[in-house]
């Protein structure tokens, strides 16, 4: 038995525990047993070690052989990323899927990036050229919608003494030679190698004031988003978690969207893998997926493999974050994540905290939110960057209260809560606009004054006020009934229910509705607001609601929603000079009736 290899000792599930290895590190990767599965060293002692392993470890025995690898869990990052579909830890599930059909066999050893597949470079750089880690030295039409950079990686800087002409090269071949102050040459080829558990660097964060428009008008509106920031989602079982962060995923304005779904049920993960590919941008019309990538760890997958599958995740968003590019990351469920390392916590006999979570669950999940931001890249041309993450959170019963869902909020900028009384009556997105927030409203109050209007945030602070008084009103018409209501409240509620009808909801099936611009939805909030204010205005100089209500303008408003991406200015122009003429028209009325003065017009 060499240095670089040992023995199985004890076997608990993912856990094993090795002998015979004295000098592997931590976190370095191991081949477990006699069918090599993969490993990831947890716990080092004297002369004993302990793997999680990522593959399903029935079978095995102690005394079977373990391999040192002597290096870490890392991915592979390159031209090729965009439109793969990996498993937890950068395996192609079409690849294993060629390789041992629908059934994934144990021990496959896969890479994560084509090795013979050659890529059209265009070199910006010339020999003589100094350089320095993170400095773009060429490019490639990686898909039609993106173009992947070429970075000088971490450690090489100098003077480039070779570079190739422009033309098709695989990711292993050196594309650049770089001579260092030492005389030392480095080659440097277009596949890099980064380990996932620790940030790639960068030069320094950048504020977060331009925002992640998602094309969900309740999101955009009233808890937006900052390219950059942190948000979650928590929400009981059928609140629409899953088809939230997918809206998100399909429509995010993010030039890369990375969606990893972490222990979720294989019925949906296959519902994005089937739908997802044949999605169009809606910016450029091409596939979505040539911005896209999938990492699939369901349910029934290792636990170990889930642990591992968001820090992958994030480690090739941070890749796409080095190339001046705004990615998008969805982790569908953090909470799944978690019971992970509740499981193997326990199984390495830890102490557990609350609920039996490890007391390092909250560290943990900050470590991950943390890689997320807007950052100033390396390399002398100072591009921006941004990483924006979204969790999803799964309680329990929909108990915000329990230890995932508030180890979360304390770190996150941005809480969406899902409502079940809002599931309930079909109400989505199922989003409570009362008990979520963000904190982003102030750092992009000028972004949306410039881009929209400057009167967006007095329109979003009088809608909030609308639902508001909303919910106060419902409880005293559930006490005493509407008839007991004033006219100006009645109104009121009016009001509010445009704004949860004709605005709030929103389709994800259907063909317009599943995304709204900012402008339309600004355009849509104005009007809806507009006519609260007139109705308010008519009601105290004596008109009757119900009178109101008997607008023809109100079916048009209704339908706004489903007006067409490329048309709908038309529409609002449209909606917004009819709704003038029948409050008009209403104001004559009162004045021919004697109800109100004609003075009282101007």
């Amino acid at each position: 038995m060499n240095k670089d290899t040992g023995r199985i000792q004890s076997i608990a599930g993912p856990v094993v525990r090795c002998e015979g290895l004295p000098s592997v590190r931590m976190y370095e990767v191991v081949r477990v047993g006699r069918q090599q599965l993969i490993g990831e060293v947890i716990e080092v002692a004297e002369d004993t070690c302990t793997v999680q392993c990522y593959e399903e470890t029935s079978g095995l025995a102690p005394g079977e052989p373990v391999a040192a690898t002597g290096d870490s869990l890392s991915v592979e990052l390159g031209p090729g990323l965009l439109g793969s579909i990996y498993d937890g830890i950068q395996r192609p599930l079409p690849e294993l899927r060629n390789i041992s059909g629908d059934f994934i066999s144990r021990g496959l050893a896969v890479e994560g990036l084509d090795k013979e597949k050659k890529w059209k470079l265009n070199p910006i750089v010339k020999a003589g050229t100094k350089v320095k880690p993170g400095d773009i030295i060429g490019e490639v039409p990686e898909t039609s919608i993106i173009t992947s950079r070429i970075l000088i990686p971490h450690g090489v800087e100098g003077e480039i003494v070779e570079i190739v002409p422009s033309g098709e090269y695989t990711i292993v071949e050196t594309i650049c030679r770089v001579k260092d102050s030492l005389g030392d040459i480095h080659d440097v080829r277009m596949l890099q190698k980064t380990p996932v558990r620790i940030g790639r660097s960068f030069k320094e964060r950048a504020p977060m004031d331009t925002p992640l428009l998602t094309g969900q008008r309740v999101i955009d509106t009233f808890m937006p988003q900052a390219k950059g920031g942190t948000g979650a989602i928590p929400g009981g079982f059928g609140t629409g978690k899953t088809v939230t962060l997918h809206q998100f995923a399909k429509w995010a304005d993010a030039q890369v969207v990375i969606y990893v779904g972490c222990g979720e049920r294989g019925n949906e993960m296959t519902e994005a893998l089937e739908e997802w590919p044949h999605l169009k941008d809606p910016k450029t019309g091409r596939p979505l997926m040539e911005r896209t990538v999938l990492i699939a760890n369901t349910s029934n997958m290792p636990v170990a493999a889930r642990e591992a599958s968001i820090y992958v995740a994030v480690t090739i968003a941070e890749y796409f974050r080095d190339q001046g590019l705004d990615v998008a990351l969805m982790a569908d469920s953090t909470s799944r994540w978690a019971e992970a390392l509740r499981e193997i916590s326990g199984r390495l006999g830890q102490l557990p905290s609350e609920e039996g979570y490890p007391a390092y669950l909250g560290s943990r999940l900050a470590q991950f939110y943390e890689r997320g931001g807007r950052v100033k890249t390396l390399g002398s041309n100072d591009l921006l960057g941004s990483v924006t993450i979204c969790g999803a959170v799964s309680p329990p019963g929909g108990d915000f209260s329990e230890p995932v869902t508030q180890a979360t909020l304390r770190i996150v900028k941005v809480f969406w809560a899902l409502d079940k009384d809002l599931a309930a009556r079909r109400f989505f997105p199922a989003i409570n606009t009362l008990t979520s927030y963000s904190l982003y409203h102030e750092t992009l109050e000028e972004w949306h004054k410039k881009h929209l209007g400057p009167d967006w945030p007095d329109l979003v602070r009088e809608a909030m006020a609308l639902l508001q008084k909303d919910q106060e009103l419902r409880e005293i018409v559930q006490l005493v009934g509407p008839d007991a209501l004033p006219e100006s409240e009645r109104a009121t509620l009016e009001a509010a229910r445009m704004i949860k009808e004709d605005f709030l909801t929103q389709s994800a099936i259907h063909e317009i509705d599943t995304y709204s611009p900012i402008e339309k939805t600004y355009r849509m909030l104005r009007i809806i607001i507009r006519f609260a204010q007139k109705m308010a205005e008519a009601v105290s100089i004596g008109a009757q609601v119900r009178r109101i209500l008997e607008f023809s303008v109100l079916d048009n408003i209704a339908r706004m929603k489903i007006a067409p991406w490329d048309g709908y200015e038309k529409t609002m122009d449209a909606i917004e000079r009819k709704m003038e003429l029948e409050f008009q028209s209403l104001f004559q009325e009162l004045s021919e009736s004697g109800i109100i003065r004609p003075d009282a017009l101007q």
